[in-house]
């Protein structure tokens, strides 16, 4: 039988087809992966501007114990998530103050206590914090109860963030999530930068001081938080004390007047006394313990 006159052109066609399919299926974004609701800890992920929470396969999963100089915020924030667990009213909770101090570090033993009785963790970037309608709607109707973890919270003007944050802690239509609370942490009180010029507006009327619509507009962000727990630096004992802790926690020898040196002359270098301070002197102390035994 002969070909037909345009069966070459046919079959040309047909590969410029296979081929051009490829190159655009090539281009396409990932299609987003199934959920994994079986996860203890998220992270919230949006590639092509399309998001879904990312199962954190190995969480880093720190004690309460090994977090020294803490303990009245430990057990605020402790007897707060115990009442959140229980399935009682808790705050939205802001952690403020110095660096390194444990703000972070106590949210995630704070969650890793819990764990076990199911409570999940979605840690979400500040970049993102404009998908948290989305990040709630998603798990409003999931039996666990989430902690939505925002680390490291500052805003500048403008940012879109701050007012997506605003509303989500208690300025939408819709109800707050019952099985969702915010912890956030951030270096400085006013998540939001505070000028001189602002103090001009402040107003004296009968005795009393009125500040301007620009600081009232500041200070509102952190007043949505229900509880405010504040850290500071550590005193000299202090700062010792959480280095002869993480000391023996990593393995190290004999707690002595020359570890006692070492450690104060690397906090002189580091220019802070705290807890992240104290955690890096012991890496490097106890590293250098063991490299001398190897040797």
């Amino acid at each position: 039988m002969d070909q037909h006159p345009l069966a070459p052109y046919f079959q040309q066609l047909i590969e410029r087809t296979d081929t051009l399919l490829s190159r655009l299926e090539a281009g396409l974004p990932p299609a987003i992966p199934a959920q994994d609701w079986q996860a203890e800890a998220y992270r919230w992920r949006k590639p092509h501007d399309r998001g879904y929470l990312e199962a954190v396969r190995h969480p880093h999963r720190v004690q309460l114990s090994d977090l020294q100089n803490v303990e009245l915020q430990k057990g605020r924030l402790l007897a707060n998530t115990r009442q959140f667990v229980h399935g009682n009213l808790a705050n939205n909770v802001l952690l403020t103050g110095a660096r390194g101090c444990g703000k972070s570090s106590l949210v995630k033993a704070v969650w890793n206590e819990f764990r076990p009785q199911g409570l999940r963790l979605i840690e979400v970037e500040k970049t993102h914090l404009v998908d948290l309608p989305d990040i709630v709607a998603q798990v409003a109707d999931r039996p666990e109860q989430y902690l939505i973890f925002c680390d490291d919270l500052s805003f500048e003007e403008g940012d879109w963030g701050y007012q997506a944050l605003k509303t989500a802690l208690d300025g939408s239509i819709a109800a707050p999530s019952a099985n969702v609370l915010i912890y956030a942490t951030s270096n400085r009180r006013h998540l939001l930068p505070e000028y001189h010029d602002e103090n001009r507006q402040t107003r004296y009327v009968d005795g009393e001081i009125h500040p301007g619509e620009a600081t009232e507009e500041k200070i509102a962000l952190s007043e949505r938080f229900g509880l405010w727990l504040s850290f500071y630096g550590f005193s000299q004992q202090e700062y010792l004390t959480a280095c002869r802790h993480w000391s023996d926690t990593l393995g190290g020898g004999a707690w002595n007047d020359t570890a006692e040196r070492a450690a104060l002359q690397w906090a002189q270098g580091r220019g802070a006394r705290n807890g992240r301070v104290a955690w890096q002197f012991a890496r490097d102390w106890v590293g250098q313990e063991k490299e001398g035994r190897d040797a």
